[in-house]
């Protein structure tokens, strides 16, 4: 019998947080292992190159990711299947990995070697901040869900319009989307904390891995941003 993780037991409620941290932690492992598997191969290189020379490439690639992103959500939130979750898990690990490839190409190749640690050291940081203020507070940031969906279409939008346009989405964006990401995390571990069941740890490490990733794409990019005008 599942129950929400608010209303367990404590020791349950401990095991549900610690697997869903730990499934996360394996994510980030999963993710950052392929990255360097394609980098030191070379297979990065060839996608980045692919992407970068055929035009408008990034929409297939943006178009893919939406589309596997709920593939995966849909396949980590069916409880009855162990199998099935960590199936969707790995799928959109997958897709984050190969729509990072053209960022991260950029990093390595074009910019100082401290920008891609950097960034990561940030996300980091700001990741562990959030999370206890979350976790400090116990407040129920359910109430971001309906902004963080109108936002992230608004900026899906400004996205899509500056591919088609061929307006650069600058500094500030960037910026913006850190704070949307943030958010993300606040309401990801706020649902952690008050809304899934006990079950839901590989849904959970889902959903904060996505927000990690985008707060991770956005640090970065404005890393490569500033040392670009150095």
């Amino acid at each position: 019998m599942t129950t929400i993780v608010s209303q367990a037991a404590p020791n349950d409620r401990q095991q549900f947080i610690q697997k869903t941290y730990l499934h996360l932690a394996g994510a980030v492992a999963l993710f950052t292992g392929l990255e360097i598997i394609l980098f030191v191969t070379g297979a990065a290189d060839a996608i980045a190159s692919l992407i970068f020379a055929l035009p408008f490439s990034w929409f297939a690639v943006l178009g893919g990711f939406m589309l596997l992103g709920w593939l995966a959500r849909q396949m980590a939130s069916r409880t009855g299947s162990i199998q099935t979750q960590y199936m969707g898990l790995g799928l959109y690990v997958l897709g984050q990995v190969l729509i990072f490839v053209p960022l991260l190409f950029i990093a390595v190749n074009f910019t100082s070697p401290e920008v891609l640690p950097s960034a990561a050291i940030l996300t980091g940081l700001l990741f562990a901040g959030l999370t206890t203020v979350a976790f400090t507070t116990k407040a129920d940031f359910s109430f971001l869900g309906s902004i963080l969906t109108i936002v992230g279409f608004v900026a899906l939008g400004m996205i899509i319009c500056s591919m088609i346009f061929g307006f650069k989405l600058g500094i500030f964006f960037s910026f913006a989307m850190i704070i949307f990401a943030s958010a993300a995390i606040l309401y990801d571990t706020s649902n952690i904390i008050h809304h899934y069941t006990t079950d839901q740890y590989v849904a959970a490490s889902l959903e904060l891995f996505a927000s990690v990733a985008l707060l991770f794409w956005y640090v970065l990019r404005i890393l490569i941003q500033l040392n670009g005008r150095n």
